[in-house]
């Protein structure tokens, strides 16, 4: 039986300005803005649907400086799809922006990689300057799936059905992990914050929060070798993202894209 081919939406629910050096390990750049947005993605099939990542809840993203420009629930309702109703949710690290609003999804099981769950909960969390993209009651919330039953744990590679898998990468998080997807053209990866911008895989400039440098520069070498094309990787918060690819439907413009669709020209 063939693998099968999903449909897969970008959807923007967040924005923060910042200068080009911020977003740079050697902190260089002339100043102009670089900002940061904000996107949970959903993968949507002939016969089952995902989510990619929560977002940030309001209070969590105002207590940052972060603005939240549409919900996130609002944009999966966009698309068809009731958060009530997801069954099944990837997260692809436990960083605030990424692991809120969990309790948008009351019927689904989450996958995570299992030293992400030790790297949030263990001895790397006594340093503030590590834990600080954590918010304390989202690993707190996850902790609590665990023990009603619905978390799903992975060691490295796993595929979580036919035409969808995750993979470690690490280096953003000690157990971050990228989603590979099989589309209409070809195989595409969800970097997350494997990489945050084109610019960091393409120049091979590392984002500055980043827990094993090492890890982080291999995995920009890691997501290629998943792509069909190196243009097949979707960087986690590039503003780019949304004028690369087109809108999901008349009226979504700007905030939520098709990733399965050609790139505009």
């Amino acid at each position: 039986m063939p693998d099968e081919s999903y449909e897969v939406y970008a959807i923007k629910y967040g924005h923060f300005d910042r200068p080009d050096q911020a977003n740079f390990l050697d902190g260089q750049g002339d100043g102009h803005n670089m900002p940061l947005d904000y996107f949970v993605w959903a993968i949507v099939g002939k016969e089952r649907s995902f989510v990619v990542d929560c977002g940030f809840g309001e209070e969590s993203g105002k207590a940052r400086g972060r603005t939240m420009t549409a919900h996130p629930a609002e944009g999966l309702k966009a698309i068809g799809l009731d958060p009530k109703t997801v069954e099944q949710v990837i997260v692809t690290h436990m960083h605030y922006d990424h692991a809120g609003n969990h309790e948008l999804f009351p019927r689904a099981r989450f996958h995570l990689q299992e030293r992400e769950m030790h790297f949030c909960t263990g001895r790397c969390m006594c340093h503030s300057a590590i834990r600080y993209p954590f918010d304390v009651e989202d690993v707190a919330a996850m902790l609590r799936k665990v023990f009603e039953g619905r978390v799903t744990f992975h060691d490295g590679a796993s595929e979580i059905a036919p035409g969808l898998s995750v993979h470690w990468i690490g280096g953003h998080t000690d157990g971050l992990q990228v989603v590979r997807v099989r589309t209409r053209r070809g195989w595409l990866v969800l970097a997350s914050d494997a990489s945050h911008f084109y610019a960091n895989m393409d120049q091979e400039r590392p984002f500055p929060i980043v827990y094993n440098l090492g890890d982080m520069l291999a995995g920009y070498r890691t997501l290629d070798a998943l792509a069909e094309s190196h243009e097949h990787v979707i960087p986690g918060h590039d503003p780019l993202v949304l004028q690369r690819y087109p809108a999901a439907a008349k009226g979504l413009e700007g905030w939520v894209v098709r990733l399965d669709a050609d790139p505009l020209d």
